[in-house]
Protein backbone atom coordinates (compact mmCIF):
# COMPACT_ATOMS: atom_id res chain seq x y z
CA UNK A 1 0.00 0.00 0.00
CA UNK A 2 1.05 3.33 -0.61
CA UNK A 3 -0.04 6.29 1.09
CA UNK A 4 1.02 9.79 1.99
CA UNK A 5 1.01 11.40 4.91
CA UNK A 6 0.45 15.34 5.78
CA UNK A 7 -0.78 17.54 8.83
CA UNK A 8 -1.18 20.95 10.12
CA UNK A 9 -2.48 22.47 7.33
CA UNK A 10 -4.11 25.06 10.44
CA UNK A 11 -6.88 26.02 7.27
CA UNK A 12 -8.33 29.18 8.24
CA UNK A 13 -5.55 30.41 9.51
CA UNK A 14 -5.21 34.60 9.16
CA UNK A 15 -1.91 36.71 9.61
CA UNK A 16 -0.03 40.12 8.86
CA UNK A 17 -2.19 43.36 7.56
CA UNK A 18 -2.48 42.71 3.92
CA UNK A 19 -6.12 41.90 2.05
CA UNK A 20 -6.85 40.34 -1.05
CA UNK A 21 -8.63 43.33 -2.99
CA UNK A 22 -10.79 40.68 -5.02
CA UNK A 23 -12.04 38.76 -2.14
CA UNK A 24 -11.60 40.99 1.19
CA UNK A 25 -9.87 37.92 2.31
CA UNK A 26 -7.10 38.82 4.36
CA UNK A 27 -4.56 37.07 1.82
CA UNK A 28 -2.13 35.00 3.97
CA UNK A 29 -5.23 33.28 4.84
CA UNK A 30 -6.46 33.01 1.15
CA UNK A 31 -2.83 31.41 0.00
CA UNK A 32 -3.70 29.19 2.00
CA UNK A 33 -6.59 28.06 0.63
CA UNK A 34 -5.60 28.22 -2.59
CA UNK A 35 -2.17 26.27 -2.24
CA UNK A 36 -4.15 23.83 0.27
CA UNK A 37 -6.60 22.74 -2.88
CA UNK A 38 -3.06 22.42 -5.17
CA UNK A 39 -1.66 20.42 -2.56
CA UNK A 40 -4.92 18.03 -3.42
CA UNK A 41 -4.32 18.06 -6.68
CA UNK A 42 -0.94 17.30 -6.69
CA UNK A 43 -1.35 13.99 -4.18
CA UNK A 44 -4.26 12.85 -6.50
CA UNK A 45 -2.04 12.79 -9.83
CA UNK A 46 0.59 10.65 -7.29
CA UNK A 47 -2.19 7.78 -6.61
CA UNK A 48 -1.58 7.20 -3.50
CA UNK A 49 -3.85 4.59 -2.23
CA UNK A 50 -4.81 6.48 1.00
CA UNK A 51 -4.01 10.32 2.27
CA UNK A 52 -3.61 10.72 5.96
CA UNK A 53 -4.07 14.24 7.74
CA UNK A 54 -2.15 13.49 11.19
CA UNK A 55 -4.13 16.57 13.03
CA UNK A 56 -4.78 20.49 12.74
CA UNK A 57 -6.83 20.38 9.56
CA UNK A 58 -8.17 23.84 10.74
CA UNK A 59 -6.73 26.39 12.66
CA UNK A 60 -9.35 26.85 15.36
CA UNK A 61 -12.61 24.73 16.74
CA UNK A 62 -14.82 26.68 14.99
CA UNK A 63 -13.64 26.65 11.22
CA UNK A 64 -14.45 30.02 9.35
CA UNK A 65 -16.94 29.21 6.46
CA UNK A 66 -14.16 29.20 3.82
CA UNK A 67 -12.08 26.88 5.61
CA UNK A 68 -14.73 24.42 5.68
CA UNK A 69 -15.91 24.87 1.74
CA UNK A 70 -12.14 24.42 1.05
CA UNK A 71 -12.39 20.99 2.62
CA UNK A 72 -15.45 20.14 1.12
CA UNK A 73 -14.04 20.90 -2.35
CA UNK A 74 -10.83 18.79 -1.29
CA UNK A 75 -13.25 16.15 -0.58
CA UNK A 76 -15.46 15.95 -3.55
CA UNK A 77 -11.70 16.02 -5.71
CA UNK A 78 -10.75 12.76 -3.54
CA UNK A 79 -13.96 11.26 -3.78
CA UNK A 80 -13.96 11.55 -7.73
CA UNK A 81 -10.70 10.06 -8.08
CA UNK A 82 -11.20 7.27 -5.64
CA UNK A 83 -8.64 8.11 -2.38
CA UNK A 84 -10.22 7.88 0.99
CA UNK A 85 -8.89 10.47 3.40
CA UNK A 86 -7.88 9.08 6.86
CA UNK A 87 -7.69 12.04 9.62
CA UNK A 88 -7.73 12.73 13.41
CA UNK A 89 -8.15 15.91 15.24
CA UNK A 90 -5.58 17.80 16.75
CA UNK A 91 -4.95 20.22 19.62
CA UNK A 92 -6.35 22.92 17.28
CA UNK A 93 -9.21 21.49 16.12
CA UNK A 94 -10.57 19.32 18.99
CA UNK A 95 -13.01 20.72 21.21
CA UNK A 96 -12.48 20.96 24.70
CA UNK A 97 -15.04 19.23 26.31
CA UNK A 98 -16.64 16.05 25.71
CA UNK A 99 -20.13 18.32 25.42
CA UNK A 100 -19.18 20.43 22.08
CA UNK A 101 -19.99 19.56 18.50
CA UNK A 102 -16.95 18.85 16.57
CA UNK A 103 -16.15 20.39 13.06
CA UNK A 104 -15.76 17.08 12.37
CA UNK A 105 -19.21 15.48 12.62
CA UNK A 106 -19.92 18.18 9.74
CA UNK A 107 -17.52 16.43 7.39
CA UNK A 108 -18.56 13.28 8.11
CA UNK A 109 -21.77 13.55 5.76
CA UNK A 110 -19.39 14.42 2.86
CA UNK A 111 -20.20 10.65 0.39
CA UNK A 112 -16.40 10.42 0.18
CA UNK A 113 -14.93 7.73 1.51
CA UNK A 114 -13.92 9.63 4.94
CA UNK A 115 -12.74 8.47 8.96
CA UNK A 116 -12.37 10.74 10.79
CA UNK A 117 -11.38 10.38 14.45
CA UNK A 118 -12.06 12.85 17.05
CA UNK A 119 -14.45 11.61 20.00
CA UNK A 120 -11.46 11.25 22.75
CA UNK A 121 -10.61 7.57 22.49
CA UNK A 122 -8.84 5.31 19.97
CA UNK A 123 -10.46 4.24 16.70
CA UNK A 124 -9.03 1.67 14.22
CA UNK A 125 -10.28 1.14 10.48
CA UNK A 126 -9.31 -1.64 7.96
CA UNK A 127 -8.62 0.03 4.41
CA UNK A 128 -7.14 -2.71 1.88
CA UNK A 129 -4.23 -4.36 3.16
CA UNK A 130 -4.02 -1.83 6.29
CA UNK A 131 -5.10 -1.50 9.56
CA UNK A 132 -5.17 2.29 10.76
CA UNK A 133 -5.09 2.72 14.39
CA UNK A 134 -6.02 6.58 15.36
CA UNK A 135 -5.25 8.37 18.48
CA UNK A 136 -5.98 11.75 18.04
CA UNK A 137 -5.70 14.87 20.38
CA UNK A 138 -6.73 13.97 23.67
CA UNK A 139 -8.04 16.20 27.06
CA UNK A 140 -5.51 14.91 28.97
CA UNK A 141 -1.67 13.90 28.45
CA UNK A 142 -2.24 10.57 30.53
CA UNK A 143 -5.19 9.72 28.06
CA UNK A 144 -2.81 8.63 25.44
CA UNK A 145 -1.37 5.84 27.61
CA UNK A 146 -5.23 4.18 27.73
CA UNK A 147 -5.88 4.69 24.48
CA UNK A 148 -2.44 3.44 23.32
CA UNK A 149 -3.16 -0.07 25.53
CA UNK A 150 -6.55 -0.50 23.53
CA UNK A 151 -4.44 -0.76 20.48
CA UNK A 152 -5.18 -3.84 18.72
CA UNK A 153 -2.76 -4.69 16.09
CA UNK A 154 -3.38 -6.72 13.07
CA UNK A 155 -1.57 -10.15 11.89
CA UNK A 156 -3.41 -9.88 8.67
CA UNK A 157 -2.61 -5.94 7.56
CA UNK A 158 -0.14 -3.40 7.82
CA UNK A 159 -0.33 -1.37 11.06
CA UNK A 160 -0.21 2.03 10.79
CA UNK A 161 -0.84 4.25 13.59
CA UNK A 162 -2.13 7.72 13.39
CA UNK A 163 -1.70 10.34 16.38
CA UNK A 164 -1.03 13.98 17.14
CA UNK A 165 1.04 15.53 19.81
CA UNK A 166 4.89 16.49 20.60
CA UNK A 167 7.20 13.37 20.64
CA UNK A 168 9.24 13.35 23.92
CA UNK A 169 12.70 13.02 21.59
CA UNK A 170 11.82 16.50 20.25
CA UNK A 171 10.59 17.85 24.06
CA UNK A 172 12.81 21.23 23.82
CA UNK A 173 11.83 22.29 20.42
CA UNK A 174 7.97 22.52 22.36
CA UNK A 175 5.46 24.21 20.62
CA UNK A 176 3.83 25.82 23.75
CA UNK A 177 0.46 25.70 22.41
CA UNK A 178 -2.73 25.03 23.70
CA UNK A 179 -3.91 21.38 24.51
CA UNK A 180 0.01 20.23 23.76
CA UNK A 181 0.79 16.90 24.97
CA UNK A 182 3.61 14.95 24.93
CA UNK A 183 3.92 11.56 23.37
CA UNK A 184 5.80 9.35 25.84
CA UNK A 185 8.45 7.37 23.72
CA UNK A 186 6.87 4.02 24.69
CA UNK A 187 4.01 4.75 22.05
CA UNK A 188 6.01 5.20 19.41
CA UNK A 189 6.47 1.31 19.02
CA UNK A 190 8.39 -0.29 16.43
CA UNK A 191 5.17 -3.15 16.63
CA UNK A 192 3.80 -0.38 13.53
CA UNK A 193 4.85 -0.49 10.10
CA UNK A 194 4.55 3.38 9.70
CA UNK A 195 3.94 5.88 12.61
CA UNK A 196 2.20 9.49 10.91
CA UNK A 197 2.57 12.43 13.61
CA UNK A 198 1.36 15.48 13.61
CA UNK A 199 1.71 18.77 15.69
CA UNK A 200 5.76 19.43 15.47
CA UNK A 201 5.78 21.76 12.21
CA UNK A 202 9.27 20.70 10.98
CA UNK A 203 9.38 17.77 8.67
CA UNK A 204 11.58 15.05 10.40
CA UNK A 205 12.10 11.38 11.13
CA UNK A 206 11.77 10.62 15.04
CA UNK A 207 12.68 7.09 14.90
CA UNK A 208 13.21 4.28 12.72
CA UNK A 209 9.14 4.08 11.81
CA UNK A 210 8.09 7.14 13.08
CA UNK A 211 7.33 10.73 10.84
CA UNK A 212 6.46 14.42 11.03
CA UNK A 213 5.41 15.22 7.66
CA UNK A 214 5.41 19.01 9.26
CA UNK A 215 2.99 21.51 8.29
CA UNK A 216 2.94 22.33 4.18
CA UNK A 217 2.86 26.06 4.80
CA UNK A 218 5.50 28.11 7.11
CA UNK A 219 3.06 29.21 9.68
CA UNK A 220 5.91 30.97 11.79
CA UNK A 221 9.48 32.86 11.21
CA UNK A 222 10.82 30.00 13.65
CA UNK A 223 10.20 27.34 10.74
CA UNK A 224 12.20 29.68 8.43
CA UNK A 225 14.52 26.44 8.29
CA UNK A 226 12.07 23.60 8.14
CA UNK A 227 11.21 21.35 5.48
CA UNK A 228 7.49 21.42 4.37
CA UNK A 229 5.72 19.44 2.24
CA UNK A 230 4.52 15.69 2.77
CA UNK A 231 5.63 12.33 3.02
CA UNK A 232 4.84 9.46 0.43
CA UNK A 233 5.12 6.36 2.41
CA UNK A 234 5.41 2.85 0.95
CA UNK A 235 4.59 0.02 3.52
CA UNK A 236 5.15 -2.97 0.95
CA UNK A 237 9.10 -1.89 0.55
CA UNK A 238 9.45 0.51 4.16
CA UNK A 239 10.59 4.07 2.62
CA UNK A 240 9.69 7.00 2.87
CA UNK A 241 10.26 10.00 1.26
CA UNK A 242 9.62 13.61 0.97
CA UNK A 243 6.94 14.85 -0.76
CA UNK A 244 6.82 18.32 -2.37
CA UNK A 245 3.50 20.24 -1.99
CA UNK A 246 2.52 24.05 -3.03
CA UNK A 247 3.25 26.48 -0.23
CA UNK A 248 3.71 30.35 0.16
CA UNK A 249 7.91 30.83 0.46
CA UNK A 250 9.42 32.16 3.30
CA UNK A 251 13.12 33.58 2.93
CA UNK A 252 16.10 34.36 4.72
CA UNK A 253 17.66 37.42 3.76
CA UNK A 254 20.67 36.82 6.32
CA UNK A 255 21.81 39.14 8.75
CA UNK A 256 23.33 43.15 8.27
CA UNK A 257 26.20 44.76 10.17
CA UNK A 258 24.96 48.04 11.31
CA UNK A 259 28.08 49.31 13.31
CA UNK A 260 29.47 52.26 11.59
CA UNK A 261 26.63 52.68 8.87
CA UNK A 262 23.99 55.16 8.18
CA UNK A 263 20.56 54.19 8.83
CA UNK A 264 20.04 54.94 5.08
CA UNK A 265 22.54 52.77 4.14
CA UNK A 266 20.65 49.73 6.32
CA UNK A 267 17.47 50.97 4.27
CA UNK A 268 19.61 50.34 0.66
CA UNK A 269 20.70 47.05 2.05
CA UNK A 270 17.34 45.91 2.94
CA UNK A 271 16.06 47.21 -0.37
CA UNK A 272 19.04 45.26 -2.52
CA UNK A 273 18.89 42.00 -0.71
CA UNK A 274 15.19 42.04 -1.66
CA UNK A 275 15.84 42.73 -5.49
CA UNK A 276 18.83 40.25 -5.64
CA UNK A 277 17.34 37.38 -4.31
CA UNK A 278 14.26 37.51 -6.47
CA UNK A 279 11.34 37.34 -4.28
CA UNK A 280 8.17 36.02 -5.69
CA UNK A 281 5.50 38.20 -5.33
CA UNK A 282 3.39 38.20 -1.88
CA UNK A 283 6.33 35.97 -0.37
CA UNK A 284 7.45 36.30 3.34
CA UNK A 285 11.17 37.53 4.06
CA UNK A 286 12.93 38.13 7.44
CA UNK A 287 15.78 40.20 7.85
CA UNK A 288 18.19 41.08 10.46
CA UNK A 289 20.13 43.76 11.78
CA UNK A 290 22.90 43.12 14.08
CA UNK A 291 23.89 45.89 16.91
CA UNK A 292 21.25 48.47 15.81
CA UNK A 293 22.02 51.37 17.99
CA UNK A 294 20.35 54.77 19.19
CA UNK A 295 22.79 56.33 16.68
CA UNK A 296 20.42 55.41 14.17
CA UNK A 297 17.71 56.91 15.25
CA UNK A 298 14.20 54.44 14.47
CA UNK A 299 16.53 52.52 12.31
CA UNK A 300 15.60 51.84 8.70
CA UNK A 301 13.12 54.21 6.45
CA UNK A 302 9.60 52.82 6.62
CA UNK A 303 8.73 55.32 4.09
CA UNK A 304 11.66 54.01 1.52
CA UNK A 305 10.70 50.40 2.30
CA UNK A 306 6.91 51.11 1.56
CA UNK A 307 7.84 49.63 -1.97
CA UNK A 308 9.14 46.16 -0.82
CA UNK A 309 6.46 46.00 1.68
CA UNK A 310 4.36 46.15 -1.27
CA UNK A 311 5.72 42.88 -3.39
CA UNK A 312 5.90 40.56 -0.32
CA UNK A 313 2.96 39.82 2.00
CA UNK A 314 5.67 40.26 5.02
CA UNK A 315 8.87 41.58 5.79
CA UNK A 316 9.98 41.22 8.95
CA UNK A 317 12.63 43.10 10.51
CA UNK A 318 14.45 41.77 13.45
CA UNK A 319 17.41 43.19 15.85
CA UNK A 320 19.79 41.58 17.27
CA UNK A 321 21.91 43.60 19.90
CA UNK A 322 25.81 42.77 19.91
CA UNK A 323 26.10 41.92 23.99
CA UNK A 324 23.49 39.57 24.14
CA UNK A 325 22.63 38.02 20.27
CA UNK A 326 19.23 37.69 21.12
CA UNK A 327 17.22 38.73 18.05
CA UNK A 328 13.77 40.82 18.46
CA UNK A 329 11.28 41.92 15.58
CA UNK A 330 12.03 46.03 15.40
CA UNK A 331 8.96 48.35 16.34
CA UNK A 332 8.32 49.83 13.33
CA UNK A 333 6.34 53.04 12.35
CA UNK A 334 2.71 52.44 11.95
CA UNK A 335 3.39 54.25 8.61
CA UNK A 336 4.92 51.24 6.93
CA UNK A 337 1.62 49.84 6.77
CA UNK A 338 -1.07 52.29 4.78
CA UNK A 339 -3.85 51.21 7.27
CA UNK A 340 -6.23 53.63 5.69
CA UNK A 341 -5.83 52.26 2.48
CA UNK A 342 -6.58 48.66 3.79
CA UNK A 343 -9.36 49.91 5.56
CA UNK A 344 -10.96 51.94 2.37
CA UNK A 345 -10.34 48.70 0.29
CA UNK A 346 -11.95 46.10 3.04
CA UNK A 347 -15.09 48.09 3.12
CA UNK A 348 -15.52 48.79 -0.48
CA UNK A 349 -16.31 44.87 -0.97
CA UNK A 350 -19.20 45.15 1.74
CA UNK A 351 -22.42 44.56 0.91
CA UNK A 352 -24.23 47.55 2.66
CA UNK A 353 -26.04 50.14 1.68
CA UNK A 354 -24.07 53.45 0.14
CA UNK A 355 -25.54 55.91 2.91
CA UNK A 356 -24.07 53.18 6.04
CA UNK A 357 -21.10 52.47 3.82
CA UNK A 358 -20.58 56.36 3.26
CA UNK A 359 -20.17 56.68 7.28
CA UNK A 360 -19.12 53.83 8.14
CA UNK A 361 -16.15 55.06 5.93
CA UNK A 362 -15.85 58.85 7.07
CA UNK A 363 -15.95 57.59 10.66
CA UNK A 364 -13.61 55.11 10.50
CA UNK A 365 -11.03 57.09 8.34
CA UNK A 366 -11.33 59.77 11.37
CA UNK A 367 -10.73 57.44 13.92
CA UNK A 368 -7.84 55.30 12.11
CA UNK A 369 -5.84 58.75 11.69
CA UNK A 370 -6.22 59.55 15.35
CA UNK A 371 -5.19 56.13 16.51
CA UNK A 372 -2.08 56.61 14.04
CA UNK A 373 -1.48 60.26 14.84
CA UNK A 374 -1.45 59.57 18.66
CA UNK A 375 0.74 56.13 17.70
CA UNK A 376 3.34 58.79 16.06
CA UNK A 377 3.30 60.93 18.73
CA UNK A 378 4.25 58.39 21.54
CA UNK A 379 6.82 56.85 19.37
CA UNK A 380 8.61 60.64 19.48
Amino acid sequence: MKLIHVADTHLGLSQFNRLDPESGLNLREKQIYENFLSSIDRIIAAKPDVLVHAGDLFDQVKPKTRAYTTVLESLERLHSAGIPLVVIAGNHSMVKTRYTTSPFEVLAYHPGDIVAAYSFCYEKREIGDCMFHLIPNMLRAEDYRSAYDAVDLSNNHHNVLVTHGLATQVRDLRLATVAEHELDSTILSDSFDYIALGHYHCQSQITGNAWYSGSIEYLTYGEISDSKGGLLVSLGSSTVTRFPLPHTPMFDLGTIPCEGVTAGEITGEIITRVEKRDIPLFSMAQITLEGLSREHGKGPDTQELIPVRERLLDLKIRVRASDTGQAVPLQQDVRSVDYLKEFSSFLEKQQIPAVQKEYVGRCGLKVLGLVMERHREEAE
